[in-house]
């Protein structure tokens, strides 16, 4: 398994980590300044992955859904961001010895981490929406979301 695929797989355990410590309920959560819900995050991030699979490697969106704001639930966000993330390995996979990816520029290296950037973004406004909805996630959670060594 190279560097990239065991950094992103773990980076995507702890998505799956912070969904999973999270109530159905409270993925309506809404942070004080508005815009998307917790659940419409979770899938905001996996549609992103799908825009760039679609960009460098369509053949890889086979079987794979966007997922619409009707249809948010636990069960269906942990599927397609697994499904998704499997994907994306994939995509990694093909970069081959040069390390490129079809429409990024300059690596696949730094596609990588504009991925776990973009996602952690994200991460943050839903702890946020959480925290201003009165729902913050357990201790736990917090600190588990930054022990890459267990993830």
């Amino acid at each position: 398994m190279s560097h990239l695929t065991e950094t992103w797989q773990i980076h995507n355990h702890i998505n799956l980590y912070l969904l999973e410590s999270i109530d159905e309920p409270n993925l309506k959560d809404v942070s004080a300044s508005k815009g998307r819900n917790v659940g419409e995050q979770f899938a905001h991030i996996h549609n992103v992955r799908l825009m760039w699979l679609k960009v460098a490697a369509p053949e890889l969106l086979e079987g794979l859904n966007k997922i619409e704001k009707g249809t948010i639930n636990k069960d269906l966000l942990a599927t397609e961001l697994e499904n998704s993330s499997r994907a994306v390995i994939s995509l990694f996979e093909k970069s081959g010895p040069e390390g490129k990816i079809k429409g990024f520029k300059p690596h696949a290296t730094a596609f990588l981490g504009y991925l776990v950037s973009h996602e952690s973004h994200h991460r943050g406004q839903i702890m946020l929406a959480l925290k201003q909805s009165g729902h913050m996630v357990d201790q736990k959670t917090q600190y588990g979301i930054w022990e890459w060594g267990v993830r």
